[in-house]
């Protein structure tokens, strides 16, 4: 059965925190899943949750502060001594030790560091730390298996045995030449049914996945997406195994990049959570809402630039909100459609195709949409002149905010510019501004 924290649970765990009971507590939880105790540590004050870091194994804490929040895990490390911190990246595969480090204050950094024996994984962390936070070679860690095609088939075994105490999962064994280059991989069948004298050379796959230590995450994702791989080896380069990366990494990363999105969709312009400071959140969220001041008070201007057209036909006020709403819609399920195209990698053709596919779209549904409010508004007010100016206007403003909606996102990235921002209150504010004016503009024309 799935573990469930109660609340009662939780009052048992910070009424043993708050007797000092670390050896209870460790019996208590000494079974349980680290993302069960991430889970609980979360929910804890900072003080009670270091205390309960301490009271536990390293082999379960360190993977447990892998899943907690990264505030929650800022505030528990600033408890924690140099010592401390270090025996628990002990626990950690360096791709999270990398991670952990990372986040540390330059001063406490190096004393965390030198807090660590192990001078190859030292040296390990300090690599990952030179690459750039987007790129395979941030994300990879250098825990893996290789042998050499130079060896026999028992020989790969032994060494594949010494190797793998030092790797939490064994997705794949790498093949590579006696200068390091990566030539391939190991088949667990081939290597099992193969005579001990063997060559690896003989047996091995050259055929291989990889990306290099530059390959940008989005791209690592795409590919291990659709080869549908659990881990990719990353190369320098020169062809020398660097590492690898695995599934659950890719998973974390794309799992960032989706609560990104949704944020900057919803216009919000920083990477914040529920309980940051209201400061925080002002911060993330004021830059948006006063482009959505901006584009109300364009929108006034334009409204009143009309006013005569206004004073005379009463009835086209009363559809301005309307207009607006559906060129805001259009150009966010335009803009929605495109942006999620280019992060899947679906993107295909020229820009100008996908415009004028778009503009058919939106043709066929403002025509299907004009007419039914051109019958609405007819019966309603029986005025057919203002019927046909109102319909006919919201005609050309759902084809406008198709092509803006599609045309922007794509510019964007042209210009490596996240086009997830085109589908929030950037959009929508310049398709209201555009549509009201198109909106009016047909009215007077018709009208007057």
């Amino acid at each position: 059965m799935a573990f469930q924290l109660t609340t009662d649970f939780l009052q048992h765990i910070e009424h043993l925190i708050a007797q000092r009971n670390g050896l209870e507590l460790k019996e208590l939880l000494q079974d349980f899943h680290f993302a069960d105790i991430a889970e609980i540590l979360e929910e804890l004050k900072s003080d009670d949750a270091t205390f309960l870091i301490k009271s536990l194994e390293s082999e379960i804490t360190s993977e447990a502060l892998m899943e907690i929040d990264e505030d929650v895990r800022e505030k528990i490390l600033e408890r924690l001594s140099p010592k401390e911190i270090a025996e628990e990246l002990s626990e950690m595969d360096t791709d999270d030790a990398a991670d952990v480090v990372a986040e540390l204050d330059e001063e406490v950094k190096q004393e965390v560091i030198g807090e660590i024996d192990d001078e190859d994984r030292v040296a390990d962390i300090v690599e990952l730390l030179t690459y750039e936070d987007s790129t395979a070679g941030a994300l990879m860690a250098k825990e893996l298996v290789k042998v050499k095609e130079t060896w026999t088939v028992a020989g790969c075994v032994r060494e594949m045995r010494r190797q793998a105490e030092n790797v939490t999962r064994v997705h794949s064994i790498y093949v590579t030449d006696k200068e390091g280059k990566l030539i391939g991989r190991l088949s667990l069948k081939d290597l099992l049914t193969a005579a001990e004298k063997t060559k690896i050379s003989e047996v091995f796959i050259p055929k291989v996945d990889f990306v290099t230590v530059h390959t940008e995450n989005e791209e690592v994702a795409r590919i291990m997406q659709k080869y549908d791989l659990e881990a990719i080896p990353v190369v320098d380069e020169k062809g020398i195994l660097m590492g690898r990366i695995t599934i659950d990494d890719i998973v974390d990363f794309i799992k960032d990049e989706a609560e990104k999105d949704y944020q900057m969709a919803a216009g919000i312009s920083q990477d914040v959570e529920a309980d940051d400071s209201i400061l925080e959140l002002t911060r993330a969220r004021l830059p948006w809402l006063f482009l959505g001041l901006l584009g109300g008070v364009g929108a006034a201007t334009i409204m009143g630039g009309f006013e005569d057209i206004l004073q005379s036909y009463a009835l086209l006020f009363f559809y301005t909100p309307l207009i607006a709403a559906m060129a805001g819609n259009v150009g966010v399920q335009s803009s929605a459609i495109i942006v999620q195209g280019l992060a899947n990698d679906d993107i295909k053709g020229s820009v100008s195709n996908r415009l004028f596919k778009e503009m058919l779209l939106a043709m066929l549904n403002g025509l299907i949409l004009g007419i039914v409010l051109f019958m609405f508004t007819a019966a309603w007010y029986g005025d057919y002149r203002a019927a046909a100016a109102i319909s006919i206007s919201l005609f050309v403003v759902i084809i406008v905010a198709g092509i803006i909606g599609t045309f922007i996102p794509l510019f964007l990235n042209k210009r490596g510019i996240d086009p997830a921002i085109a589908t929030g209150p950037f959009i929508t504010t310049s398709n209201d501004i555009f549509g009201i004016l198109i909106y009016f503009w047909i009215a007077k024309l018709i009208l007057f």
